[in-house]
């Protein structure tokens, strides 16, 4: 299972901290910290894969479909 991009979940606890309340966000750091906190936990339960994993698997489907293409065009003109 793919660990989080840290950096984007400092961004996305920051965006959450940032738009609450003014009274809510005397609380600061804590208010940032638990946010973190619940969305890691959230993370760690998806079935989530890396970004260079999915790049890679792209890669593989846009080779097999070329070579899939290539196969049907032989049999077309085989036909």
């Amino acid at each position: 299972m793919a660990k989080p991009d840290f950096t984007t979940l400092d961004d996305i606890t920051r965006k959450l901290a940032e738009s609450l309340p003014r009274e809510w966000k005397k609380a600061g750091e804590d208010v940032e910290a638990r946010f973190r906190q619940v969305l890691e936990a959230q993370l760690a339960k998806l079935d989530l894969v890396t970004r260079e994993e999915f790049e890679i698997q792209k890669r593989v489907l846009e080779r097999s479909r070329e070579k899939l293409e290539q196969l049907e065009k032989k049999l077309a003109e085989n036909d």
